[in-house]
C-alpha cells in the first residue's frame, strides 16, 4: 500500500519531535527555577515558553498548506526542500530564543518560518489558480 502525503507526514513526525524537544527544554528551565505554573517573570523560562508558542502558531497551517500541495503536487522535491527548511530554521529558532538579545540563530529561524508560510501560501494559490 503506497503511503499517502510521504513528505507531509514525516515533516509531521518532524514537528511533534520538535514540539517534545521545546517542551522538555521548558521543563529543565522549570525544573531550575522551580516554577511549576506560569512563568514566574523568569526571563529565560520566557522565552522558553515564547518559543513553543511561537512553534505553535506556525506549524499547523505550514503542515495544512504542505499537505494541500503535496495533494496537488505529488513527489515535490521542493516541497521537501521547503519542509526541511522550516523544520530546520524552528530549531534555530529555539536554540536563538535562549539569549538576551536578539540573535542571528533566531533571526534565521523568523525568517525561514516567514518565507516558508509566505512561499507554501503562494505555491497554494497559483496551484489552485492553474486549475
Amino acid at each position: 500500500m503506497p503511503i499517502i502525503l510521504p513528505i507531509t507526514l514525516v515533516s509531521a513526525g518532524a514537528a511533534a519531535i520538535l514540539n517534545f524537544w521545546l517542551m522538555v527544554r521548558i521543563g529543565m528551565v522549570r525544573r531550575e527555577a522551580k516554577i511549576a505554573l506560569g512563568d514566574g517573570g523568569h526571563p529565560p523560562l520566557v522565552a522558553r515558553m515564547r518559543a513553543q508558542a511561537n512553534f505553535i502558531e506556525s506549524a499547523p497551517i505550514v503542515l495544512v498548506l504542505s499537505g494541500l500541495v503535496e495533494l496537488a503536487r505529488p513527489g515535490s522535491p521542493w516541497l521537501l526542500g521547503v519542509m526541511g527548511i522550516y523544520m530546520l530554521g524552528r530549531v534555530a529558532h529555539g536554540v536563538g530564543m535562549d539569549g538576551k538579545q536578539p540573535s542571528r540563530l533566531r533571526m534565521i529561524g523568523a525568517l525561514t518560518t516567514i518565507l516558508a508560510l509566505l512561499g507554501l501560501a503562494v505555491w497554494a494559490i497559483s496551484i489552485a489558480a492553474d486549475a
